[in-house]
């Protein structure tokens, strides 16, 4: 029988910040209806994201892999614009949110 050393990690990524969620497969129904999609984006934001500074928003953390072109594209509008990087991709996930 083997024993597992105090302070080994577990092959398994636990994060304190962005908890596992559970990857049951929704049924059909539930897909296409759009209220259960709803319901589901509430419930995994409130698990994920953390409340942010100014009210009504909140904090979720990302890893984008990105082709270097892309990030370096972005990165030229950001500094054109005088804004970060991440205010540049939030403005363009609200664009495309509103669409």
């Amino acid at each position: 029988m083997k024993r597992r050393r105090a302070g080994a990690t577990s092959s398994r990524r636990t994060s304190v910040d962005q908890p596992e969620l559970p990857l049951a497969r929704a049924s059909r129904a539930a897909v296409g209806s759009g209220v259960d999609a709803e319901q589901a984006a509430k419930l995994a934001i409130a698990r994920r994201a953390k409340p942010g500074a100014p009210p009504g928003h909140v904090r979720l953390m990302l890893t984008l892999e990105l082709r270097v072109a892309l990030a370096e594209q972005l990165s030229a509008e950001a500094i054109r614009s005088g804004k970060n990087l991440e205010a540049v991709v939030i403005e363009m996930l609200e664009a495309g949110a509103k669409r």
